[in-house]
């Protein structure tokens, strides 16, 4: 008999993380790729979870202030599950609280025509680019970069620079590569020290 859900969980410790955050205003890049890394590095810490972490912003563009809305981190194997990447984590939450499919949707001027931007500590791979395409974020910005997760070997998949990138673009999202790269990237060779370099 096949089950008839599926359950996925996100750390304990990510709701201290979060209620840490929830009532900051961010106003740059850096600072919030800085989320998205530090969940990154905690999730490697905790051995909850590969090396990747995902903060998604709700922007207010009459203001240009955003605040922590929703946060994902990798969990691949400690749930068994191969499409728990950080990004996809961040977005079935974050979605799940908007009630929306969609946060180009959730964004409405009801809603102050707010808008939902996507952070992560490494780039995409090809499952979590469509993801976010279909998710209906406006901005995605990304830290360390293919070569450097590839580096420490995991495989990212059929990502093509700037194919890809520009297929998001002109699906009104937009791209923003390499905040904190090095930074990011640094994460990423800690884990190599400390964790499983999982494939399929």
């Amino acid at each position: 008999h096949s089950p008839l859900s599926v359950v996925i969980t996100l750390p304990e410790w990510t709701t201290k993380f979060y209620n840490e955050r929830k009532n900051n205003i961010y106003t740059e890049d850096k600072e919030m790729m800085r989320v998205a890394m530090e969940l990154s590095k905690v999730n490697i810490d905790n051995e909850t979870g590969g090396p990747f972490g995902t903060a998604i912003f709700e922007y207010n563009p009459n203001t240009n202030e955003s605040k922590l809305f929703s946060l994902g981190v990798n969990r691949v194997v400690p749930l068994c599950n191969s499409t728990l990447h950080g990004e996809m984590t961040a977005i079935q939450f974050g979605q799940q609280r908007i009630n929306n499919f969609s946060f180009a949707g959730a964004g409405s001027a009801a809603q102050g025509n707010k808008q939902y931007h996507l952070y992560t500590s490494a780039a995409p791979c090809c499952q979590c680019l469509g993801g976010i395409m279909w998710s209906g974020v406006s901005k995605l910005v990304c830290g360390a970069t293919k070569d450097d997760v590839e580096s420490i070997g995991f495989h990212e998949g059929p990502v093509f620079d700037p194919m890809s990138y520009d297929a998001l673009e002109d699906a009104g999202c937009t791209v923003v590569r390499e905040v904190l790269r090095e930074e990011c990237a640094q994460v990423l060779q800690y884990y190599k020290q400390h964790g499983e370099i999982y494939n399929p």
